[in-house]
C-alpha cells in the first residue's frame, strides 16, 4: 500500500482515480447510475486506459482501449475468464453502441457490475503483445510500477457493489452522462397518436395527437426518444422502422423503452442539445413538453377554483367535520350522491325536516360550519334544512 500511494502520488491521474474510489466507497451501497461520483470515476478511468496508446503509422483505424479488450485471449477455462468472454461477446452484439468509444464504455459498465474489471487488467498483463500497444514513457499501463498501482486500485474497485442499468446505453457513443429512461406500457390500440421524426438514427416524438392513447396515458412527453419497442432496439433506426415494428406487433400489448429529454436536474439532457436544435430548425412549431396536459389542466383548475388562503382550511374542514356529517346523515336516512363532470366533483346531500329533528346538537353546528360558507369556498346552494339539495364543489 505504501508503494501504491507513492506511485499514485507521482502520477496525477492515479491520484485523481484514488480520490474517486474513496468517494464511491463512502457513498451509499450499491452504487447506481444516479450516484454523483460514478461519472467522474468512469471518465478518469477511461483517460488512464487511453493514455499512451500507440497509433499505427499507416493504419486508417484509430486504436482505442476497446480494441485490445476484444482481443483478450478467450481460450481460458477459469470461471472468471469465461464470464469476461461472455461480457465481451455481449458488448460486440449490443445494437445500441456503434463506435469503439461506446463499446469500451459499455464493457466497463458491465465489468463494474460483474466485478471483473481487475480480471481484464490482469489478462492484459499476461498478453505482452497487447501490452506493447502502450508507450512505456507516457502511459500508465505501459509502465510496470504505475501499472502495479493501477491494478491494486482495480482490486479495491472489485469490492464495491454496483447496480447499473446496462440497458441504458444508447448514448454511450457520445458521453458518459446517461439519460433518464423509463418504460411506457400500453394496451393494444388502433392508433397511439405519437408523431415521430427520424434524425441521425434516432426516433424523436415531436407531437401527440389530442385525445389519443399516448395523451390519455400521460407518460410520453414531446421531445422524448423511442429507444426500444418490445425489446427491439431502435438505435440507428431507418426511416419508418418504428411503424414496421408496430405493424408486426399489431394486437399485442406494447412496451416502449423511452429516453427522457429532461435530465435529473430538470434541464435538457446535454447530448440531446444538437438534435433538438436541428428539430427546431426543421419544425418551426416544435416545442419541448415539460408537463402532461391533463396535469396542467388540473393545476390550472385548482388555482382558478380555490383561493390559496382558503385551500388548506377548506380541505381540513371537509376531511374532518364533513366526513362525520356525511356518516351521520347516512345513518339517519339522508340521501347522498356524487356527480362527476369534467374536473368538477360535486357532493349532493338531501335530507328532510324529520331527519333534521333527529340530528344531535354537534351535527347542527358541524353542518353550519360545513355548508354555510361564502361562495368562494364552494357552497353552491344553501341553506340545507328546507328539503333542498346542497352541492359542495371539491378540488379533484
Amino acid at each position: 500500500k505504501g508503494r501504491e500511494r507513492s506511485m499514485s502520488g507521482k502520477e496525477p491521474l492515479l491520484r485523481s482515480l484514488r480520490e474517486c474510489i474513496h468517494r464511491l466507497q463512502e457513498g451509499p451501497s450499491p452504487c447506481t447510475d444516479t450516484s454523483p461520483h460514478l461519472q467522474p470515476f468512469c471518465e478518469t478511468l477511461e483517460i488512464i486506459l487511453r493514455k499512451g496508446i500507440k497509433q499505427p503509422v499507416l493504419g486508417f483505424k484509430k486504436r482505442d482501449y476497446w480494441h485490445w479488450i476484444e482481443k483478450l485471449p478467450h481460450q481460458v477455462t477459469h470461471h472468471s475468464m469465461t464470464l469476461l468472454s461472455i461480457m465481451i461477446e455481449k458488448t460486440n452484439s449490443c445494437e445500441k453502441v456503434l463506435t469503439p468509444h461506446g463499446r469500451g464504455r459499455h464493457f466497463l459498465r458491465q465489468a463494474l457490475s460483474g466485478k471483473l474489471l481487475a480480471v481484464a487488467i490482469q489478462q492484459l498483463v499476461r498478453a505482452p503483445r497487447l501490452l506493447e500497444w502502450y508507450d512505456p514513457v507516457i502511459s500508465i499501463l505501459g509502465n510496470e510500477d504505475l501499472l502495479e498501482a493501477f491494478l491494486s486500485m482495480m482490486l479495491v474497485v472489485t469490492e464495491i457493489n454496483f447496480s447499473l442499468d446496462l440497458q441504458n446505453s444508447s448514448f454511450l457513443d457520445e458521453s458518459w452522462q446517461l439519460p433518464v429512461c423509463l418504460t411506457y406500457e400500453t394496451v393494444p390500440c388502433k392508433e397511439l397518436g405519437m408523431v415521430l421524426k427520424y434524425l441521425d438514427g434516432r426516433i424523436f416524438i415531436v407531437d401527440r395527437l389530442p385525445q389519443s392513447q399516448a395523451e390519455v396515458d400521460e407518460v410520453v412527453l414531446v421531445g422524448d426518444v423511442i429507444d426500444e419497442i418490445n425489446g427491439v432496439s431502435l438505435r440507428n433506426a431507418y426511416n419508418g422502422q418504428a411503424g414496421t415494428v408496430l405493424q408486426k406487433l399489431k394486437g399485442k400489448p406494447l412496451s416502449f423503452h423511452l429516453i427522457r429529454w429532461k435530465w435529473h436536474d430538470g434541464g435538457t439532457y446535454k447530448p440531446l442539445l444538437p438534435y433538438l436544435q436541428v428539430l427546431r430548425e426543421k419544425i418551426p412549431n416544435f416545442q419541448l413538453q415539460h408537463k402532461h396536459t391533463r396535469k396542467e389542466e388540473i393545476e390550472a383548475w385548482r388555482q382558478r377554483s380555490v383561493r390559496p388562503r382558503h385551500l388548506n382550511g377548506f380541505r381540513k374542514m371537509f376531511t374532518t367535520a364533513g366526513k362525520f356529517l356525511v356518516m351521520t346523515l347516512q345513518c339517519l336516512g339522508a340521501r347522498i350522491w356524487i356527480q362527476l363532470k369534467g374536473l368538477d366533483v360535486s357532493v349532493f346531500i338531501s335530507i328532510t325536516a324529520s331527519v333534521r329533528c333527529n340530528l344531535p346538537w354537534w351535527c347542527h353546528e358541524t353542518s353550519a360550519a360545513f355548508l354555510h360558507r361564502p361562495p368562494t369556498q364552494h357552497v353552491i346552494s344553501n341553506p340545507l334544512w328546507k328539503g333542498r339539495a346542497a352541492a359542495v364543489r371539491l378540488p379533484a
